[in-house]
């Protein structure tokens, strides 16, 4: 989270704040705009169900998960099951990325569109923000890769997309097709990342060069051309030391007529972070950081007069769902959990594969470093489950409940490990057990892991237990956190329950809390 927090004398409308990230979460692809007073903010989620979280915020800076925009993920066209973790496959780094979410203003309806595994496209729809968010449309032959959702001045609608060559697509008033396909410009590096505006009668393409962190910008006064483009940013130092240069962001106004551009930085192990600055417009037109290679120290923007912080939770699973910043890994059984005064995990894959197993529930982590503990009742517990906490990512390890026979464990099990290859990503390791000690039969334990994902930090996970919520014993070595970039998606938590001989047992989560630690 950005630091000190400034408020302007009298009325408290603006806040002048340090540089750093702005929500120190895995959040890429970011996809930000403003409607009325209130910001919204989308993120790409790969194969986690549901998938395109929505954030709101009233200042740039404090932001609230709000819902979700495809419910799940009904994607596999091809009968296998993979986004449901059935029939021996899966979806991992497939699903949903760099998508793009607007409010059409003429009506208030909201639209999501985003292409999936290269091949097509869909486009669902919400009277509002919180939903409920439905499908609307597939084009099944169409990808709008790494698209930007545009309505203009006269309510039309438009999709910047494309990789290298950067087309916008008229669709339809209803969204249901499209109208027209036009080339727009061709780049000679591999941009993507295509988020699209009107502003003062001129439309903008942002386009961005991953490999060389360059954010380009492109303008017309016309679809149809001529297109120019100059350099939005190149490459300057991301506020969090260690992390890569910001790039692939959106341009955000704010009621004041102030411009900002919002980018990520590749910020593993915990994944892609966001970062905020303030830009200017040149004489030509383009919006620019102030320095092209210079990340600004401090940035003002428009500011709630009373500012919380969300970020710290505890979540004791009230009411009869669970809350948006919530994902499940792949689409969940939902015969399989339920919400009610606490969380109850029913057993709902028969596998030794942590990877392969269902209903995996999961929280992101906080950076720099945050801890997070549930209270877990394992009375319920089968011949043969496993049930607990866990890191997750392509290599993942967990500490959990244990049951063989009648002997009852808290265990750490380390190694679990996904590969990609011509298949996929596919489990090569399914890691071992690194040491246990015996529990009672039946009863409840606590069980925490303290993850450090600053780039510059340890980059490590420690767990630990405790029967009394109040003394915690480690349990087991330092987890080593990975940081290739392949996954895309940085390290979580996860809360999982999964049978090794039958189904039929089950746990009972009370809580969950994730607190920044020192």
């Amino acid at each position: 989270m950005l630091a000190s927090v400034l408020l302007a004398a009298g009325t408290a409308l603006a806040a002048t704040v340090s540089n750093g990230p702005v929500i120190y979460e895995d959040l890429a692809d970011l996809d930000v705009f403003r409607v009325d007073d209130k910001y919204y903010y989308t993120a790409s989620t790969m194969h986690y169900s549901p998938g395109a979280p929505i954030l709101e915020s009233t200042d740039l800076i404090n932001w609230q998960y709000i819902a979700h925009a495809v419910p799940s993920l009904g994607f596999d066209t091809s009968g296998s099951q993979k986004y449901e973790l059935l029939g021996g496959s899966n979806a991992y780094v497939k699903g949903i990325y760099a998508s793009s979410i607007r409010r059409r203003p003429s009506d208030g309806q909201w639209f999501w569109i985003g292409c999936v595994e290269y091949s097509r496209s869909y486009v669902y729809t919400a009277p509002a923000a919180t939903g409920p968010w439905t499908q609307l449309v597939e084009f099944g032959n169409q990808c709008y890769y790494d698209c930007g959702l545009l309505f203009d001045s006269a309510g039309t609608p438009y999709v910047a997309y494309g990789s290298g060559t950067i087309h916008v697509a008229q669709l339809a008033s209803d969204l249901k097709s499209q109208v027209k396909d036009t080339q727009v410009y061709t780049y000679n590096s591999g941009v993507e990342g295509s988020r699209m505006y009107q502003i003062n009668g001129t439309y903008y393409i942002i386009n961005d060069d991953p490999s060389n962190f360059v954010q380009h910008v492109m303008q017309s006064k016309s679809i149809g051309g001529p297109w120019t483009s100059a350099v939005l940013s190149n490459s300057p130092a991301c506020p969090l030391a260690g992390a890569n240069a910001p790039h692939q962001g959106g341009l955000v106004d704010d009621t004041h007529g102030n411009w900002y551009y919002m980018a990520f930085c590749d910020a593993y192990p915990g994944g892609r972070v966001p970062v905020l600055a303030p830009i200017q417009f040149t004489s030509a037109g383009f919006p620019t950081l102030p320095n092209t290679k210079s990340w600004p120290t401090t940035v003002t923007t428009p500011m709630a007069a009373n500012v919380v912080e969300p970020y710290n939770t505890t979540d004791a699973f009230t009411g009869t769902a669970l809350g948006p910043q919530w994902e499940w890994n792949h689409n969940p059984d939902t015969s399989k959990f339920k919400v009610s005064n606490g969380l109850t995990l029913s057993t709902a894959t028969v596998t030794s594969d942590f990877n392969t197993a269902r209903n995996t529930l999961t929280h992101r982590i906080l950076g720099p470093k945050s801890v997070a503990t549930i209270k877990l009742d394992y009375s319920k517990l089968a011949d043969g489950d496993r049930a607990g906490l866990a890191l997750v990512r392509d290599q993942s390890s967990w500490i959990g409940v244990i049951k063989s026979g009648s002997a009852v464990s808290v265990g750490v099990w380390s190694g679990i490990t996904l590969t990609s290859g011509s298949n996929g990503w596919t489990t090569t390791n399914q890691g071992a057990l690194a040491t246990s000690k015996g529990i009672a039969a039946t009863g409840s334990i606590w069980l925490r892991c303290t993850a450090d994902i600053a780039p510059r930090g340890a980059k490590q996970g420690q767990y630990s237990y405790s029967t009394d919520g109040k003394t915690f014993t480690n349990l087991g070595g330092a987890q080593t956190l990975t940081t290739a970039w392949q996954f895309f998606m940085g390290h979580r938590f996860g809360v999982f329950s999964f049978a090794t001989r039958a189904l039929g047992g089950s746990v009972g989560v009370s809580s969950f809390s994730m607190q920044l630690a020192s």
